[in-house]
């Protein structure tokens, strides 16, 4: 796991542009650095050593120079390649990078075809003056470019473009209203109106000033597999396994994330049939009523005997707002929260954690599934009666206080009712955002002409609409996986643990395990009200019962609530003079009728605050210029009121707590 960087240049690239490029992300590669300059063209590279770290120094050429690399992530198959790759090549390294570096050399762009891993790379062909960018199957991996007068710029994170283009500076107003949209901002498009983001199994060719991008993979749900259940549960189980093996490559020791829930557990739960010592497992919680899930951690912690390690997050905005904000380089989001502090307790014990991102989007995990099944149910009843009475009769319903509340369940089954296919799915994702009627209120004419020019609910229609899947299940799995899941749960992982130099790997992500997932009948990932169907019977081969029949929670899911206290704060120091109103985006009257009725008790406006906290933090720093440290500082004198204490998140190991 590193950080890349690079220019391509109508005009001679200095060492130094290249080192201010590496500076900016020095964090993602703390154990070494690289630049090298050939002519108008730069690469840079910071290293985080993982495997053969005695060499594997980037960026790194060919035997002859005439190629180079710089390579973030990992190749899990390396080893099956090299020795494939080793009667026609010599090698001088030990790396993975040095692999993707002569399979490129013998197949080209075609190299893509061969790889298993999590990757964005950068090649450049000094003898067809040719640089060729990818990114992993999945997007596990970032990779950000701009393409402006003739130069073109990449990077893992975009303050590495920042810091030799200050113009890059602008804010992208569509960005902005897909974020509100949908708490996700999809390729190409980033916050910053000319940085772009090249997309999951995508690579681009930058050649002779011409840029040409093009998908080399996709995610097919046909055709279905033919064989019993009972099958396909032996297979599925033989796959788990081996992409857990295939994750666990490594020159160094190996910890695992474990939630308590059943993807991660899952995960720990291989890890222990190739693991020669105790796992190291990093567990926490967020103290909200009985919300913990560090019980069921403990329970596999136990069984396997991990080496466990645990940690309560008392959050504070006012503390780590700003850095979250600055590592992400976008808004913010509450898992970043708790990822943060989760990753800064596991890289005090190694460098390599696995996870269980991507569970949800292969199994069937997320209540929507089976809850837009029942939305289709009810649209069969007659529009005028849906509308005339039973939305009468919705109006009476008390507004619940909990994102899982029967009042908004049953508001939100009769509100997607009214659309159809990927429309649906669209604005079920956005149900707890800024839907239509709060964006009226919310946006200012500035922000309203923008959003009139831009649908920020396309990209999900398009994939849940795609000939790719045929049944509904398939349909909302595919959007996910495409959309959702690389700019939302993975990206945040991938900053949040290269904030603190730890390299996140997700089996699940394996696009091999995908592929064949993919392929599952959908009634054997939901069947009926029952989530996650076939993965609970793997699981039951693995874990305690406790933890199987257990409903699923989410980390980060009560943080809007445990920090309503800091909405107060935040608001005093920000969003009572907003930048984003003062400019014309936002209304001011909308921000303080949400926040009153929130703080009251009348609506639960959690979501929509943290989303409009983070978009003005964000807006200072990143457009305005305004330092992390100013923004601190601003938000630690709105803090001062006697009586109240934040605390820093305490670690301890299990062990103290069984």
């Amino acid at each position: 796991m590193c950080g890349i960087s690079g220019l391509v240049s109508t005009s001679a690239v200095t060492q130094n542009i290249i080192q201010k490029m590496n500076d900016a992300i020095a964090h993602r590669g703390p154990d070494g650095e690289g630049v090298e300059v050939m002519g108008n063209v730069g690469l840079g590279h910071r290293r985080l050593s993982i495997i053969d770290i005695e060499g594997g120094f980037q960026p790194m050429a060919n035997a002859d120079g005439s190629v180079w690399i710089t390579f973030n992530g990992e190749i899990y198959n390396y080893r099956e390649l090299r020795r494939k790759l080793e009667p026609e090549y010599r090698f001088a390294t030990k790396s993975d990078t040095e692999v993707v570096l002569h399979l490129y050399e013998k197949e080209g762009v075609h190299c893509l075809n061969k790889l298993r891993g999590m990757f964005a790379f950068a090649i450049y062909d000094c003898r067809n003056r040719k640089l060729f960018l990818a990114r992993d199957h999945l997007g596990q991996k970032p990779l950000y470019y701009f393409d402006i007068d003739g130069d073109l710029g990449f990077a893992s994170e975009i303050k590495a473009l920042l810091a030799i283009k200050p113009a890059l500076r602008e804010l992208d107003e569509q960005a902005l209203h897909e974020y509100l949209t949908l708490r996700i901002i999809t390729p190409p498009r980033s916050m910053f109106r000319r940085v772009r983001k090249l997309p999951p199994g995508h690579y681009l060719v930058y050649q002779n000033g011409q840029r040409h991008i093009e998908r080399y993979w996709d995610l097919r749900y046909q055709p279905k597999i033919k064989e019993g259940f009972k099958e396909v549960c032996e297979e599925l189980d033989r796959q788990i396994s081996e992409a857990v093996q295939y994750n666990l490559v490594s020159d160094v020791r190996v910890g695992a994330f474990l939630s308590g829930g059943m993807d991660s557990s899952l995960i720990v739960a291989m890890m222990s049939h190739y693991s020669d010592g105790p796992i190291a497992t990093f567990s926490g919680e967020v103290p909200y009523e009985n919300y913990s899930e560090l019980p069921y951690a403990r329970t596999v912690v136990d069984r396997y005997r991990c080496d466990g390690h645990e940690i309560t997050i008392s959050p504070s905005l006012v503390k780590t707002l700003p850095e979250l904000v600055w590592h992400l380089d976008e808004p913010s989001d509450p898992l970043s929260v708790c990822m943060y502090y989760i990753a800064k307790l596991a890289r005090a014990h190694v460098k390599v954690v696995l996870g269980g991102d991507g569970g949800d989007e292969l199994f069937g995990g997320y209540d929507r599934y089976f809850g837009n099944r029942y939305v289709s149910y009810y649209a069969l009843l007659p529009a005028f009666l849906r509308k005339r009475l039973f939305e009468h009769m919705l109006r009476l319903v008390p507004e619940g206080f909990w994102y899982r509340s029967a009042s908004h369940k049953l508001k939100w089954m009769h509100q997607m009712s009214f659309f159809d296919a990927g429309l649906r799915y669209a604005k079920s994702l956005g149900y707890f955002y800024f839907s239509d009627r709060y964006r009226d209120e919310l946006y200012a004419p500035k922000l309203q002409r923008a959003a009139r020019l831009f649908d920020p609910e396309a990209a999900i229609e398009a994939y849940f609409d795609s000939t790719n899947a045929q049944e509904l299940i398939d349909k909302m799995l595919y959007a996910d996986s495409m959309t959702r899941m690389p700019d939302h749960p993975v990206m945040i992982s991938d900053r949040m643990t290269m904030a603190h130099g730890l390299e996140a790997r997700s089996p699940f992500m394996d696009h091999k395990l995908t592929e064949f997932c993919a392929r599952i009948p959908p009634q054997y990932k939901v069947r009926r009200h029952r989530l996650r169907y076939i993965q609970t019977q793997i699981a039951k081969r693995h874990l305690p019962s406790a933890l199987i029949t257990r409903k699923k929670q989410g980390f980060s899911s009560p943080l809007t609530y445990l920090l309503a206290d800091e909405f107060k704060i935040l608001y005093k120091a920000f969003l009572n003079r907003s930048r984003l109103v003062e400019d014309g985006y936002f209304e001011p009257k909308a921000i303080e009728n949400m926040l009153a009725e929130h703080i009251n008790g009348k609506a639960d406006h959690g979501q929509r605050l943290w989303q409009l906290c983070n978009s003005e933090v964000w807006y200072r720093m990143y457009i305005d210029g305004q330092a992390s440290e100013d923004i601190r500082a601003v938000l630690q004198q709105s803090e001062c009121r006697p009586g109240q204490r934040n605390e820093q998140p305490k670690a301890r190991p299990a062990h103290a707590l069984n």
